[in-house]
């Protein structure tokens, strides 16, 4: 089930599925992934404790804008890091690089000022289970009793943090590609990431307000159009791409890393919204059903204008985008989602983009230990694995 917008080529399913990674290159991978991964936690650590001392230089007042964003960078799987990692590895590019890791570095701070700028956009409490940027700084402003609107400043200083988060990815991306071979291919892929981000953020915030206003038979071609451009480049398929355009990959390489990297994100990303509807707040570090509080124009949403009935529609017309939705109400929604067919709908979506992302691994051509690290991660990815 695909949109016309969005067209996709005929793929064998059974042809799709290369067979699983030797059991010597799955162990490789791990251990070189875990080296890795220290390596960019050195990175980060290193380059926010100088920081540190460039904001303490200005004013002690101004360090809690660093810490909120250390909080925030502390969490997470690195999984837009580690793809850039292995497309490097896959693309030819020497195992341990530091360069590489200052790029992931750079990558998992943008990932940081996405997710500051978003929970302020989308009002949300929480982040991985914790209370949000700008709730954290809210509660600042009551902890010490400061005058004016504590919430206005928390918002305020969220979208300050998350600005800063974007200069500090700038320059630490700018280090990364000044010292190896493909550093200018991958400037010009890291900046029209940060550009697709925008516009797809945007795109998903007007198709919030537009809301029922819009004809029915485009909704799921304009959810994926949020999903491709707000989440799947950025997340997955420019972060390949990253990685093997600073090995110096060709033109042909870096498509054929497109043809594995942003089918996989695109599932990634839809399986974040189911998440977002059926998802387990232990698991996912959110409200259950905070996606319909937050009028989320998803594929799901799509969907039910698609296939379902009037009645079904109008009444989720009529609850989305409600803050005061309880569980009971979230429950009736998850029903009509799952009784007009719209979850099946999107499963199986997800099976389709999972199926050619496989079979665009298959073709990539990368090493035994970089083709099971990028399987591995598609894995993690499609199906939130630890």
């Amino acid at each position: 089930m695909t949109s016309p917008s969005h067209p996709r080529d005929t793929v064998d399913p059974e042809a799709a599925v290369p067979p699983a990674p030797a059991a010597e290159h799955r162990e490789a991978f791990r251990a070189e992934d875990a080296a890795h991964r220290e390596l960019l936690h050195g990175e980060l650590e290193a380059f926010l404790d100088r920081q540190r001392g460039v904001l303490a230089g200005i004013s002690p007042d101004a360090l809690p804008l660093l810490e909120s964003v250390a909080q925030l960078s502390s969490g997470g799987k690195r999984l837009r890091a580690r793809l850039c990692y292995w497309g490097w590895r896959a693309a030819g590019g020497a195992a341990g690089e530091p360069a590489v890791a200052r790029a992931g570095a750079a990558l998992e701070l943008f990932q940081s000022a996405a997710l500051i700028h978003d929970d302020v956009i989308d009002r949300s409490d929480t982040r991985r289970g914790a209370p949000s940027v700008h709730r954290r700084f809210e509660a600042l402003h009551a902890e010490q009793g400061w005058a004016l609107d504590g919430s206005a400043f928390g918002t305020a200083a969220a979208i300050l943090a998350g600005d800063l988060c974007l200069s500090w990815s700038e320059q630490l991306f700018t280090a990364a590609a000044g010292a190896l071979p493909g550093g200018t291919r991958a400037r010009q892929v890291f900046d029209l990431m940060r550009s697709e981000v925008m516009a797809g953020q945007y795109l998903d915030v007007q198709g919030e307000v537009a809301g029922a206003a819009q004809d029915r038979a485009g909704a799921v071609a304009r959810a994926l159009d949020v999903v491709r451009y707000k989440s799947a480049k950025y997340s997955v398929e420019h972060p390949v791409a990253l990685g093997a355009a600073l090995a110096g990959a060709d033109e042909e390489l870096l498509a054929r890393c497109s043809a594995f990297a942003l089918p996989l994100g695109e599932a990634f990303q839809l399986r974040d919204d189911v998440l977002g509807v059926f998802g387990d707040p232990a698991t996912t570090g959110k409200p259950a059903g905070d996606d319909l509080r937050e009028g989320k124009r998803t594929v799901l949403v799509g969907f039910v204008r698609r296939l379902g009935g009037e009645e079904q529609i109008a009444r989720l017309e009529q609850a989305l985008g409600r803050p005061d939705l309880d569980a009971e109400e979230v429950g009736r929604l998850r029903g009509i989602i799952e009784d007009c067919g719209a979850l099946g709908a999107t499963e199986e979506l997800i099976d389709d983009l999972s199926r050619r992302a496989a079979a665009g691994l298959d073709r990539l051509g990368a090493d035994p230990v970089a083709e099971a690290a990028l399987r591995a991660l598609a894995e993690a990815a499609v199906r939130r694995a630890a």
